[in-house]
C-alpha cells in the first residue's frame, strides 16, 4: 500500500481496495512487524478477492485514526455519481452563460425595436399629415377650377349624374399604416393629374393672356374716356369708342401685345391708322399718326414701335386715339391695361 504521508500533516488518508474488513491496524507504521515465512509447501499467493474499498485517515506516525469501508458497487456508482453531476454541473453552466448573453442581447433588440417603433409611429402620424395637407389642396384645386366650368376640370367628362360618392378620405375608423400609404399614394397621383391638367390649361391662358392688348401703348395723361362725351365739334353729346391719351408729336407707340398688322396708312376719320390683330377676335386700334414704322401682314412682337402719335384725320390736337375692338365691338380699353 503506498505511503501519501506528509511532514506537515498530523493525518494521512489511503484509499485502499482489499477482499476483507479489517478494524484497526495491528502496529504503528514506523515499527517493523516480524516477518512470517512462507512454508516450503505454500505455493504462488493467492489473490483475495475485491469486493470492497477502503478509505484509511492515519498519523503522521502511521497510526490509524479510522477507517471507512465501501462495498464495491456502491464506490462505482458514488464515482459515476459523481462523473454525472460534474458533467452536468458544467453542461448547466455553459447553458447559463449561452443564457446570460443571448439575455444582454435580447436587451439590445428590444432597445432597436422600441427606438424602431417610435420611427415608425413617428411616420405614420407625418403620413396621416400629409394626406389631410393633400385633401386640402384637392379643395384649392377645386376653387382654382370653378370659374373655367366643368368641363375643363379633371374627369369635368366623365362625372355622372345623380348622388355623389363618398370620399376615401372620410372613411373612418382605425386604419393600418400600408392603408395610410396607400391612401396617400392615391391622393398624390390624383393631385397629380390635377396639376398636369392645371399646368396644360395655365399654358393656354399664358397665351390667351399674352394676346391680350394688357400693355399701354404709350405713357400719357388720358384727355377724353371711353364712353359717352360732349362733342369737340357740336354742342351735343357722342359716343366715344376709345381712349384719347395726351402725347407729344411723334412719340413712339408701341405695341400693347403680339399681333397681325392688318391696316397701316389712312383709314376713316382717325387719318393714319394701325391695327392689330391680336388673335381671339381682339384687335386693336391706334389713330391719329403722323407716320406708320409696320405694314399690312407683318407680325410684330409685345412693345414693338408700330407708329408715332401725330395730329392726323379728325383731331383738334397731337394725341393718340387707342380703341380695342372685340368681335368687332367697341369695349372699354381699360379692361384691358393691367401695366
Amino acid at each position: 500500500m503506498p505511503d501519501f504521508r506528509h511532514a506537515d500533516c498530523p493525518y494521512t488518508a489511503f484509499v485502499v481496495e482489499q477482499g476483507s474488513c479489517v478494524d484497526t491496524l495491528a502496529e504503528p507504521a514506523g515499527e517493523p512487524a516480524n516477518p512470517v515465512a512462507p512454508s516450503a509447501g505454500a505455493g504462488r499467493p493467492r489473490r483475495p478477492n475485491r469486493k470492497q474499498f477502503s478509505l484509511l485517515i492515519v498519523r503522521g506516525d502511521g497510526t490509524r485514526v479510522v477507517r471507512f469501508n465501501f462495498p464495491r458497487p456502491a464506490a462505482v456508482v458514488a464515482f459515476a455519481g459523481a462523473a454525472v453531476a460534474l458533467t452536468t454541473f458544467f453542461g448547466l453552466l455553459g447553458d447559463w452563460l449561452q443564457l446570460r448573453q443571448l439575455t444582454v442581447e435580447a436587451r439590445t433588440f428590444k432597445t432597436q425595436i422600441a427606438e424602431q417603433q417610435a420611427t415608425i409611429d413617428s411616420f405614420n402620424r407625418r403620413v396621416v399629415e400629409l394626406r389631410t395637407e393633400m385633401t386640402s389642396w384637392r379643395d384649392l384645386h377645386a376653387r382654382i377650377w370653378e370659374p373655367f366650368g366643368p368641363e375643363l376640370q379633371p374627369g369635368g367628362r366623365d362625372r355622372a349624374v345623380g348622388g355623389g360618392a363618398l370620399r376615401v378620405d372620410r372613411v373612418t375608423g382605425k386604419v393600418s399604416p400600408r392603408d395610410e400609404l396607400e391612401r396617400l399614394a392615391d391622393s398624390i397621383a390624383e393631385q397629380g393629374e390635377s396639376l398636369k391638367a392645371l399646368d396644360r390649361l395655365v399654358v393656354r391662358a399664358g397665351k390667351a393672356l399674352a394676346a391680350l392688348p394688357s400693355r399701354w401703348p404709350i405713357r400719357g395723361a388720358v384727355n377724353s374716356e371711353f364712353g359717352m362725351r360732349q362733342s369737340p365739334w357740336t354742342s351735343g353729346t357722342e359716343f366715344h369708342s376709345g381712349l384719347d391719351i395726351r402725347a407729344q408729336h411723334g412719340t413712339p407707340i408701341r405695341a400693347p401685345a403680339g399681333g397681325v398688322v392688318t391696316i397701316a396708312g389712312t383709314y376713316q376719320e382717325y387719318g393714319i391708322t394701325v391695327i392689330l390683330d391680336h388673335g381671339q377676335d381682339v384687335k386693336s386700334v391706334f389713330g391719329h399718326l403722323s407716320k406708320t414704322n409696320v405694314k399690312p401682314g407683318d407680325r410684330v412682337e409685345r412693345g414693338a414701335v408700330v407708329g408715332w402719335s401725330g395730329n392726323t384725320g379728325r383731331s383738334t390736337g397731337a394725341h393718340l386715339h387707342y380703341e380695342i375692338l372685340v368681335k368687332g365691338q367697341s369695349v372699354n380699353p381699360r379692361a384691358y391695361l393691367w401695366d
